[in-house]
């Protein structure tokens, strides 16, 4: 009897299936993010071309928008640093038509993941047609290499490069959702942790910690922000159940700093002008859980500090646009075309730093006229002296007829500001080499408005000022230093690191 053969399904059929599965999830996701990635290098492009970025690399990144955050945060990181020699490459090899000569971001991104990174399939328009042309790309770099006369891309790379700066992770704390021990304990299952010596809620990591995927990063139990960043909300020390405005309010990490400080009481107005910014100030607020502030979409130039709305207010945090010089490494900004060995400034990037400095003078003019306020901070990452010394130096005689004067924010902090004026000593300042980040700090208290604990209620002068002072905190008498109305008109020198 002859025997019927029955074909069996080959075993391995179901576990290729499952790979290939695999494989083209992994494709479309790598798809998705090279067109993301596209997306956020062509806004980093052309905000450094013009001088005028929407936001630093890791923020344009980190916004609601983007999905696939870790991927396309390091296709745009690596693409920038290999931008110079891919532009070159473009060139040399001669493959691109009219089409892709108008997708440049796109063929960038593209270009580096098939030359340096995983690009192995043609899934997407912008993958095939370069793939076609991989060899011609491959020999163009060849001959780069050669007229170089080096044997790697990694020795091309250092031809040009900036040595990066290595800085500790910084993540403070959200006490309106955990405690700063609880955050140390669940941190210390992973990494070496230590709190910081100046501000309470600060926690120190390692640099290079990768926490962007952490249960408490998303659930925004804690925040990653710098500690120069975080002694800004820290100087302004407003009280539980005060009111407070947010002059330039996004991306709100000073924001929420500023509701975990205050307990969730009281009230915050944030006020920012841009629309785009203002959804990630939301998002901010969101997920911090802050629910004592109220976003306020508008030009902080433009409010009436006589409107009723903001009759209580009693501290104004002014964080305005600045040049963000101090923190051009944590910003990323050494992978920037216009941070390239030979770069100069020119008029243009002289001209902008004069228009910033003129809007901050203007700024904190304005929160200085507000009747109640007896607390400002005025704060900017950066460490032009035309943006911070000058601004404050300028604005002085007019904070000193509305009572107000210098006080110096965290005395034991070495580092103060340029002795340019009579009272500088009471600034502050951070290093970018020495803690990383170079940002300004300088804090206006209203004279007689923090004087002792329990004020003379009596005295008829102090009663406006006093109707909350058991919510005050105590701060030393000091001496006014500030006649200084020959300095009003101070020249403002164009700083050393702007040209």
């Amino acid at each position: 009897m002859a025997r019927t053969r029955i074909a069996a399904t080959p075993p391995s059929t179901a576990a290729e299936k499952s790979e290939n599965r695999r494989r083209l999830s992994m494709e479309r996701s790598a798809l998705f993010a090279r067109r993301e990635a596209a997306k956020v290098l062509k806004l980093v492009l052309q905000g450094d071309s013009r001088r005028r970025s929407v936001g630093s690399i890791k923020s344009l990144v980190y916004s609601p928008s983007v999905r696939n955050k870790k991927g396309t945060f390091a296709l745009v990181c690596e693409t920038l640093k290999h931008l110079k020699i891919i532009k070159q490459v473009l060139n040399a090899a001669d493959v691109l038509n009219s089409k892709w000569r108008k997708q440049d971001e796109l063929v960038y991104i593209v270009t580096y993941d098939i030359l340096f990174g995983q690009v192995t399939s043609s899934t997407g328009d912008a993958e095939r047609f370069l793939l076609l042309r991989k060899k011609a790309l491959q020999a163009a770099l060849d001959r780069l290499l050669v007229k170089k006369k080096v044997k790697s891309v990694e020795e091309l790379i250092a031809l040009d490069q900036t040595p990066e700066i290595s800085t500790p992770r910084y993540v403070r704390v959200n006490t309106l959702k955990i405690d700063v021990n609880t955050a140390l304990l669940e941190l210390q299952k992973q990494y070496k942790v230590q709190k910081d010596d100046l501000v309470p809620d600060l926690l120190i990591l390692p640099p290079g910690s990768d926490l962007h995927d952490h249960p408490l990063i998303v659930n925004g139990s804690v925040f990653m922000q710098g500690k120069a960043s975080s002694m800004v909300a820290a100087a302004l020390a407003p009280k539980p159940g005060w009111e407070v405005l947010d002059a330039c309010s996004a991306p709100g990490n000073k924001t929420v700093h500023l509701a975990a400080l205050m307990g969730g009481e009281g009230k915050i107005i944030a006020c920012e002008l841009n629309e785009e910014r203002v959804k990630r100030l939301k998002e901010t607020i969101r997920l911090s859980g802050a629910s004592n502030i109220k976003v306020l979409h508008g030009d902080f130039l433009q409010l009436n500090p006589e409107d009723p709305a903001y009759s209580k207010v009693h501290a104004i945090l002014l964080d305005p646009s600045c040049s963000g010089s101090g923190t051009a490494s944590a910003r990323l900004d050494h992978l920037l075309p216009s941070s390239a060995p030979g770069h100069t400034a020119d008029f243009t990037e002289t001209e902008r730093l004069n228009k910033l400095a003129a809007f901050q003078q203007k700024a904190l003019a304005h929160a200085l006229s507000f009747p109640e306020v007896e607390r400002i901070v005025y704060s900017t990452c950066s460490v032009n002296q035309i943006e911070n010394e000058d601004v404050v130096s300028s604005v002085l005689p007019h904070a000193e007829s509305y009572g107000f004067e210098l006080e110096t924010p965290f005395p034991k902090w070495q580092r103060r500001g340029l002795p340019v004026f009579k009272g500088a000593e009471r600034l502050l300042r951070t290093d970018p080499i020495e803690d990383k980040e170079g940002f300004f700090i300088a804090l206006f208290v209203r004279k007689g408005s923090y004087q002792s604990e329990e004020p003379d209620l009596t005295n008829e002068k102090n009663t406006h000022r006093n109707r909350h002072a058991s919510k005050r905190i105590v701060v030393p008498p000091t001496t006014n230093l500030f006649k200084i109305w020959a300095h009003a008109q101070l020249s403002r020198p164009n700083c050393s690191c702007c040209g």
